[in-house]
């Protein structure tokens, strides 16, 4: 028997979102004293899944293509796609020059009820944007964000930013609302870094979750001149100059290099 027990929550307007944790739930017997009947107790243990849970109250959120579990309540469905000729929207990384493989697609849910995703082993983080606020996304980072919000598509101006880690086109998402994000790591292993003005971060790729869209980044080689670079071995890394602020992932791993 499995069960859901609630981990988090955020809300921002008529949007709720929920993160949920999936256990394994067993019973064990446990003997009472004497002249007295055994009784049972239930044993919680956690599957590493997560489940998301919106609650939409005269709201909406768009959806990464294919995380839909199932839903109910006065809702409106509507798929979304890139108009073509058209520069901005996340959805327009229809170019997909980088070759992420994402679709070209999202889903739209507006009006009333609950939306549930697809159990993952995948991390999340809830964040609210004020108005006013930009941020810059690593391109496999997108989950979900409030229909309030308005998603863009950052390009680089530079090819060998596909080669970064983060693609050559990144999610930019506008405004004030409700975002969802996945994360390699959990929500207490996000190392945020407050720049100053005057300062700059250098990051691999790889280690970056998003930043703020004041930092334009640029992408090249830690030192100048061939000879130097494969001398030290870094390839590709982002600069970003403050002031800003930058959300790294220090402890994630890849699984090749686990090998």
């Amino acid at each position: 028997m499995s069960y859901r027990i609630a981990l988090s929550r955020e809300q921002n307007g008529g949007l709720t979102a929920e993160l949920y944790a999936i256990c394994k739930v067993s019973s064990q017997l446990i003997q009472g004293a004497a002249g007295q009947e055994p009784t049972f107790r239930e044993i919680y243990a956690d599957t590493g899944q997560r489940q998301i849970k919106f609650t939409l109250q005269e709201d909406s959120v768009v959806l990464e293509p294919g995380i839909l579990s199932y839903a109910h309540g006065r809702l409106k469905y509507e798929v979304i796609q890139q108009q073509p000729g058209q520069a901005g929207g996340f959805l327009g990384r229809a170019m997909r020059s980088a070759g992420t493989g994402e679709s070209a697609y999202g889903t739209r849910v507006s009006g009333t009820g609950e939306v549930w995703t697809e159990p993952t082993h995948k991390h999340f983080v809830f964040a609210n944007m004020e108005s006013g606020d930009s941020m810059l996304v690593d391109d496999k980072a997108y989950y979900a964000a409030q229909g309030t919000l308005r998603l863009s598509t950052h390009q680089h101006s530079k090819v060998q930013g596909a080669l970064s880690g983060n693609g050559l086109m990144q999610p930019r998402l506008d405004g004030r609302g409700l975002l969802v994000i996945e994360s390699p790591v959990s929500v207490h292993e996000i190392e945020m870094l407050d720049v100053p003005p005057g300062e700059t971060v250098t990051v691999d790729g790889d280690m970056m979750l998003m930043y703020t869209a004041t930092m334009n980044p640029r992408l090249g080689p830690l030192v100048r001149g061939l000879r130097n670079s494969l001398r030290s071995g870094e390839g590709l890394v982002y600069t970003l100059d403050g002031p800003g602020q930058v959300f790294l992932t220090p402890t994630h791993i890849a699984v090749s290099s686990l090998a």
